[in-house]
């Protein structure tokens, strides 16, 4: 049986945290595999929940180890990586995991896991309206925000690489199109595999 994981990758500010947040509500056999990193935690974040918060040193250590199912310097210094141990504890739990990455990541976890994957890109409607949204956020420096925008537009020339694209114009749109396709995603390899048995 092929293993199976939802993989939802975005533009920072495009909104995926949100639609995986909705989800994990509407999914009880979803379970989110909290991503390492090692930048600052932020005020309202929380080690373990949002993220892994790890120094770069233990990051690259856990590099050399080969500790990472995929992993990558997002920026100068700063990693994102999927930890193997977290990945079999939410397998060991017998739930599927659901991952919200940036694109990169997101094209990574989808070579690893094959046709298991469903992986979605969240589309903002406008490169303006997701400078907006980076803006009204207010957790990032002028400088951070413009890194953010130009790394955002390289970005979204590989959205047809995922297998879905939802525009996020409209919440309750990207919601109800998000839950149609995962819906779909289970249904079809549910029916492939009785195929296959």
């Amino acid at each position: 049986m092929t293993e199976k994981a939802i993989i939802i990758s975005a533009p920072s500010g495009a909104g995926k945290t949100t639609i995986v947040k909705h989800l994990l509500e509407a999914f009880p056999q979803l379970a989110f595999s909290v991503s390492a990193c090692s930048r600052l935690k932020r005020e309202n974040e929380t080690d373990g929940v949002d993220y892994y918060f790890i120094t770069p040193d233990e990051f690259r250590e856990k590099i050399c180890l080969d500790e990472f199912v995929e992993w990558q310097e997002v920026y100068p210094g700063n990693y994102y990586g999927t930890l193997k141990s977290k990945l079999a504890r939410i397998r060991i739990n017998g739930k599927i995991p659901i991952f919200d990455v940036d694109v990169i990541g997101g094209l990574n976890l989808k070579k690893y896991f094959g046709e298991g994957a469903l992986a979605i890109f969240v589309q903002p409607p406008s490169i303006e309206a997701l400078e907006n949204r980076l803006h009204n956020r207010k957790t990032d420096s002028e400088a951070s925000l413009k890194k953010r925008i130009a790394k955002a537009e390289k970005e979204l020339s590989l959205a047809n690489q995922f297998d879905r694209i939802i525009i996020n114009d409209d919440l309750e749109t990207a919601f109800n199109k998000a839950v149609y396709e995962v819906n779909n995603f289970f249904i079809n390899r549910r029916d492939a595999e009785a195929r296959n048995k």
